[in-house]
């Protein structure tokens, strides 16, 4: 059973990535424009999350904790690690993410029917979902910021699904420039953060601030920056403008926007950074 967690996870990472490349690929050629290798892949997700979820909950293990990472950029002193984290917030999210995209993708087979990008639609929804996995299952800031960059350009897509409508396409250029404020002071407060403790291991910050290798000054900064990134998420004000928009893209869009996915994330990264934000 040793890493079993992480091994459904890359499962539930990388089969709506894989999902996104068939759409995009040979979508079109597929019977039913290929939808049903998006609503296959993240119903697959959905049972693994449900399996992760009852597994845990046998478990009953408060300080459960799988972690696996790699090296991704090595430059002699200077190294990127990307990972994968499992703990028991992990599996809730991941459940809660493939409960939701389930939903969308099955009310999206008749709410997009007959639809001219019906299988470019089912693509960005599957690069949505493998984007805020790549959130949940992050160990570090490097690998979070990543997929929180790709949440931005995959909302950016399906807001604008109907972009040949101005108020669509003003809609998702909103979308994506209001986070894009937001994301900025993201980038600022995970700078301040490795240039303070050297790591961007999630791990090696909370040591970090435990043992006080962050000022006071440094510390709040970093966690000002990065607050502003999940309140450019969570539409939080002052930076709530581009939601109400975001009802220009279709209705299931609106509901992974409004409901608990990406508006979620933001949460997501307060919860998970939360030793960062307390005293």
């Amino acid at each position: 059973m040793d890493n079993i967690f992480i091994s459904y996870s890359l499962f539930i990472l990388f089969l709506p990535l894989a999902a996104f490349v068939i759409q995009i690929l040979v979508g079109k050629r597929l019977p039913r424009q290929g939808d049903w290798v998006s609503v296959g892949a993240i119903f697959i997700t959905l049972i693994l999350s449900i399996a992760m979820f009852v597994a845990m909950l046998l478990g009953d293990n408060p300080d459960f904790r799988q972690e696996a990472s790699f090296t991704w950029l090595d430059m002699g002193a200077f190294s990127i690690q990307l990972g994968f984290l499992v703990d028991n917030i992990t599996v809730i999210m991941l459940l809660v993410v493939a409960l939701i995209s389930t939903c969308t993708h099955v009310f999206s087979l008749k709410y997009l029917e007959g639809d001219i990008r019906y299988s470019r639609y089912f693509a960005y929804l599957g690069l949505f979902t493998f984007s805020m996995n790549g959130i949940v299952l992050a160990n570090n800031l490097v690998s979070m910021y990543m997929s929180w960059e790709l949440v931005g350009v995959s909302s950016y897509l399906l807001i604008g699904h109907w972009f040949e409508k101005d108020t669509a396409a003003d809609a998702a250029k909103k979308a994506f420039l209001t986070n894009r404020v937001g994301d900025i002071g993201f980038f600022i407060g995970i700078m301040l953060i490795y240039t303070a403790i050297g790591s961007f291991a999630f791990s090696d910050i909370f040591d970090g601030v435990a043992t006080g290798m962050l000022s006071g000054t440094t510390l709040t900064l970093a966690g000002v920056g990065l607050f502003l990134g999940a309140m450019g998420k969570s539409s939080q004000f002052p930076l709530h403008i581009w939601l109400p928009d975001a009802m220009e893209g279709p209705t299931p869009v609106s509901a992974l926007m409004h409901a608990a996915t990406m508006v979620a994330a933001g949460v997501y990264l307060a919860v998970r950074l939360f030793p960062l934000f307390t005293p």
